[in-house]
């Protein structure tokens, strides 16, 4: 199963399982997910643990069979992606996840809407975008402008470079760092006690967080922006080379051709 969910003690522990894939998401995986935060909600669960299995927490989009040709980037973020993340940042108690390995666009997305994100000094971060004709999405703007300023942003993308977990934290894109070795037990162990907390102050918290969060940075209409942005670039040629140089494992030859225009 791409997506695992046990629930113990007032803890639910939501596993991305697909490590061949870097636990890349398509859609069956993100209903999985959905459906994992929905048993987690109606098991009242007091806090929730987000984690990949394997060398990475998420590599963002499955697009391994996408054809770009008639892919639908907006729809695909807008009606799948962007759901999913509110639901998971309007869960109904504290959200912990425990990021290792690449964590990049939906990867990434989740991460910005968890409360609480321990990385591993090995993760990657960024957005790769560059090398696929498309452009930074999930929410990455709205936390990597706000947290490191717009020179850094688009040094990022333009650049493609990823950050380490070490760097990420450094630069108050995360809550703290962890060895990988550790992360996982240091990230269970600060769930587990969160969990026997004083759950409705947490809440409380939570949502004054979020609407400070919201006011300021526009983290949703932001998100929009990004899913129109998505929509057009998917009508690029450069788009097309881009998913396709992936699947056919090859360097892409991009060529800076605008997207054509719906008709």
């Amino acid at each position: 199963m791409p997506v695992e969910c046990s629930i113990s003690g007032g803890v639910a522990e939501i596993v991305l399982n697909d490590p061949a894939k870097l636990n890349a998401l398509d859609e069956a995986a993100i209903s999985g997910l959905s459906g994992a935060l929905d048993a987690a909600e109606a098991a009242g669960v007091r806090a929730l643990l987000l984690r990949g299995e394997g060398r990475a927490f998420c590599a963002g989009r499955d697009i391994s069979a996408v054809d770009p040709a008639t892919d639908d980037a907006h729809g695909y973020l807008h009606g799948v992606v962007t759901p999913l993340l509110r639901r998971l940042a309007a869960f109904p108690a504290p959200t912990f996840a425990a990021a290792h390995g690449a964590c990049l666009g939906v990867g990434l997305g989740l991460l910005i809407a968890t409360d609480v994100v321990y990385v591993a000094d090995t993760a990657k971060i960024g957005s790769p975008f560059a090398n696929l004709g498309a452009t930074l999405d999930s929410g990455g703007h709205a936390l990597f402008v706000e947290r490191l300023g717009a020179h850094r942003t688009l040094d990022l993308i333009y650049t493609a470079e990823l950050m380490s977990g070490t760097e990420a934290v450094a630069a108050g894109l995360f809550s703290r760092v962890v060895p990988e070795a550790e992360l996982l037990a240091f990230t269970r162990e600060r769930v587990t006690r969160v969990s026997t907390g004083a759950t409705n102050a947490f809440l409380a918290s939570k949502a004054l967080v979020a609407r400070l969060r919201d006011e300021r940075i526009g983290l949703w209409d932001s998100l929009a922006d990004e899913n129109a942005a998505q929509g057009e670039l998917c009508a690029s040629d450069d788009y097309r080379e881009g998913f396709a140089a992936f699947q056919e494992k090859r360097r892409p030859v991009f060529t800076g051709a605008a997207p054509t225009p719906a008709r």
